[in-house]
């Protein structure tokens, strides 16, 4: 059996239903539907190639190459269907627009009775909804504070008494500054964080404030989407205070389990930022493994940075929150509290 299904229905099977996604192993890479698995019906070489046929010579022979070049695999792609269908027999598939490619696998699999499920327009709907419903109107608390506050700790604490929260960094991959990539895997592509995004956004009751940390529009090499990040800049700022030692022991404990390297490489990538002398002084520091004195050096950048960015906001909504301690669970506590009280 084969079935066409809109987005809606698409988002609410897909929790019990495996979703497959049938195009070139390259358009998978960049960017997919969180979960889904990949079973390409052209590699990336046998798609650009029909594709060239098809622009030079016309659908029809673009469409005998496909079938040229998929047609000695089908059996692969059938048992690895049958893999994933398990004893359910049951798939939703999609390829870029909803056309050829999941018509023919859909095709293919119905053959071994697996119930076949095809998102119309495909891919390319799941990302229009993607963006629309990012665009929704919702109400952000937005966590602020400077470097070493422990703020995606306290972000994580947040949720585990109640609140609903986003980890943009987490998500990203990266911790948003020059030492973001130090300990986190590859980066996705701004694409799928996206969708990585919109996913974390649907588990959420959008009439219930969201909590997200203060970040810029780039995590690394990946932007946040200019929808959200402008309901971010318009949202009100909670501005944890910790004391300077506070930050750079937290620092250090961070970064120091690290290969030096790495942390020598992230200080020349802001060296003009920081100054040639105090780079060379934050260099010298961490080859000596005096890294309480980098930190120190280096927080002075980032601080100086972070109230720049600051100041751009309203003063009105910003509040600030001094702690007197760097426990992350007693401060989500106090950060939920004096939320509470401080809007209305």
């Amino acid at each position: 059996m084969v079935k066409y299904i809109q987005i809606d229905d698409f988002l609410a099977m897909r929790n019990t239903i495996p979703v497959v996604d049938v195009r070139s192993p390259a358009e998978f890479l960049k960017a997919h539907v969180p979960g889904a698995y990949n079973i390409p019906l052209l590699n990336d070489e046998e798609r650009a190639a029909v594709g060239t046929t098809y622009k030079r010579q016309g659908r029809e022979e673009a469409v005998k190459l496909g079938l040229s070049v998929a047609g000695p695999k089908m059996l692969e792609k059938a048992v690895a269907a049958g893999k994933i269908a398990g004893t359910a027999k049951k798939l939703i598939l999609y390829c870029w627009r909803g056309g050829m490619r999941s018509d023919n696998m859909a095709w293919l699999f119905s053959r071994l009775d697996i119930d076949c499920y095809v998102l119309k327009r495909g891919y390319k709907t799941y990302r229009h909804f993607v963006k629309s419903y990012i665009a929704k109107p919702f109400r952000l608390l937005v966590l602020g504070g400077m470097t070493g506050s422990g703020k995606t700790e306290i972000l994580h604490e947040l949720s585990k008494i109640g609140e609903q929260v986003v980890d943009l960094e987490g998500l990203a991959n990266h911790k948003g500054s020059a030492f973001g990539t130090i300990g986190e895997g590859p980066q996705p592509e701004t694409e799928y964080f996206e969708n990585l995004l919109f996913e974390e956004l649907l588990k959420l009751k959008l009439d219930v404030p969201i909590w997200v940390e203060d970040e810029s529009q780039a995590i690394g090499r990946v932007h946040i989407p200019e929808a959200f990040y402008f309901k971010m800049r318009a949202s009100d700022v909670f501005k944890v205070e910790l004391a300077k030692h506070f930050r750079i022991k937290r620092l250090v404990r961070q970064y120091t389990q690290t290969d030096p390297q790495k942390l020598k490489d992230a200080v020349c990538r802001i060296r003009k930022r920081l100054g040639g002398l105090n780079a060379q002084k934050a260099i010298e520091a961490i080859e000596a493994k005096d890294y309480y004195t980098a930190a120190d050096i280096i927080l002075a950048y980032y601080d100086k940075a972070y109230t720049h960015g600051l100041n751009k906001r309203e003063k009105e909504n910003i509040f600030p929150l001094q702690l007197t301690d760097d426990d992350s669970q007693k401060n989500a506590k106090l950060l939920k509290n004096f939320a509470s009280s401080a809007v209305k």
